[in-house]
């Protein structure tokens, strides 16, 4: 037997961007200095005072037994009390939130406890992998709404649930999005929350990179919407706010309903992250958070570096407002390739690692995501890198079309 005859193995398609990785691990296993932007894992430190948090916690023998499903107390009022300040939103701690191993397991769970089978939910293309395949998991129908320059959300939105039978049950949103990095104001929010009240849709909403942003206006909660906890639920997390990605500490809150059909679920799956770790999750929430902007200080000059690297090097893409990625369309010479042939090619001549957007999605072909996971001075190199890679690029297109005849 293989996994090929399980059910919900057999819905997942090939990952894309398995060649790629071992492209990299086989150019690393021979002495290749690879700078890598494939990744969107955080390469800056925990804050101090959150870890020193967490050993404290460690050292206390009572906190080592199974923790809580539904996160401690403790941090559940924290997350609340973050709300209230960053959003003006009141959640209630014990009925409107839940803490969760990172976002993704939140979302995942979430489309376990609310889908049946052949329920259609609707889901950005190009988007984070689990968007659409913890629903596809789940047993459920995913309709693709195509995101990014070009395309107008609510026309499509409007078009999938006029042309979806049945109607569908949910819609994924993702802002700052990964990973296109579009963002959206309230206003926009405000219409999408009005039709899928109409509609009878719930909408689940992804704002893991609310805090990473660069233009001074900070990306907003849907459930700052009056009436939208009747219908949505929104997961952050502290992954990339805190530099906390391997700590695994996500959280929903909104929709009382919604909350407490996950809050079911992951009470059969698990205890909770480890209690000390929820600890020093409640001090990051609590504690100083001079520290997020010294995050955003960061993440800001290297796009900054990045962008403007990449233009003198005859490479325009455009400059992000959020989130720590930059979504870069092919350079036009080489748009006939394709993003994952053209992703090989960066990788192979110039040493660079980039996430192609195919990988992503069917409306992400066309496209790279180039994380901001590395330092200005490796940032530098890279573009230096690529300069000399564009300015062979006539030698390296006729390789490619030889080999591709």
């Amino acid at each position: 037997m293989t996994n090929n005859e399980f059910y919900r193995v057999r819905r997942l398609p090939p990952y894309l961007f398995a060649e790629i990785n071992a492209m990299k691990a086989a150019a690393r296993a021979r002495g290749e200095d690879i700078i890598d932007f494939g990744m969107g894992n955080p390469d800056l430190p925990t804050p101090q005072h959150i870890v020193d948090k967490l050993k404290e916690t460690v050292d206390n023998k009572t906190a080592h037994g199974y923790s809580v499903s539904r996160g401690i107390p403790g941090l559940r009022r924290a997350h609340a009390a973050y709300y209230k300040r960053r959003f003006g939103v009141d959640i209630d701690p014990e009925t409107e939130n839940i803490v969760t191993l990172g976002s993704k397991e939140g979302l995942a769970n979430l489309a376990q406890a609310i889908t049946a089978p052949g329920d259609v939910i609707l889901s950005p293309n190009p988007s984070f992998p689990i968007h659409p395949y913890g629903f596809m998991i789940a047993g459920a129908s995913v309709r693709h709404l195509p995101m990014g320059p070009g395309h107008n959300f609510m026309a499509e939105l409007r078009h999938a649930v006029q042309h979806s039978v049945p109607m569908p049950s949910a819609v994924i949103l993702c802002y700052p999005g990964n990973p296109t990095a579009e963002v959206v104001d309230l206003a926009f929010y405000e219409e999408v929350v009005a039709f899928c009240k109409e509609k009878g849709i719930w909408i689940l909403s992804d704002l893991a990179y609310c805090e990473i942003y660069f233009d001074g206006n900070p990306p907003p909660s849907i459930l700052q919407v009056p009436g939208a906890k009747e219908i949505a639920v929104e997961f952050t997390s502290l992954s990339k706010t805190y530099s906390m990605a391997g700590w695994r500490v996500g959280f929903g809150a909104g929709n009382k309903q919604l909350i407490s059909a996950l809050a079911r679920v992951k009470s059969y799956l698990d205890y909770g992250a480890f209690t000390p770790i929820q600890v020093a999750a409640t001090a990051a929430l609590n504690g100083p958070q001079d520290c997020i902007e010294e995050t955003r200080s960061i993440y800001r000059a290297r796009r900054d570096t990045l962008i403007s690297g990449l233009e003198a090097a005859g490479w325009k893409v455009p400059s992000p407002k959020a989130t720590m990625f930059a979504w870069a369309p092919l350079p036009e010479a080489f748009m006939e390739m394709g993003s994952m042939a053209f992703a090989k090619l960066l990788m192979q001549h110039a040493k660079v690692a980039v996430s192609p957007g195919v990988g992503f999605g069917e409306y992400g072909e066309g496209y790279v995501r180039i994380g901001l996971v590395e330092n200005e001075q490796r940032i530098r190199q890279a573009v230096r890198n690529i300069k000399r890679f564009m300015q062979d690029k006539d030698m390296h297109l006729a390789e490619w079309r030889k080999a591709n005849k």
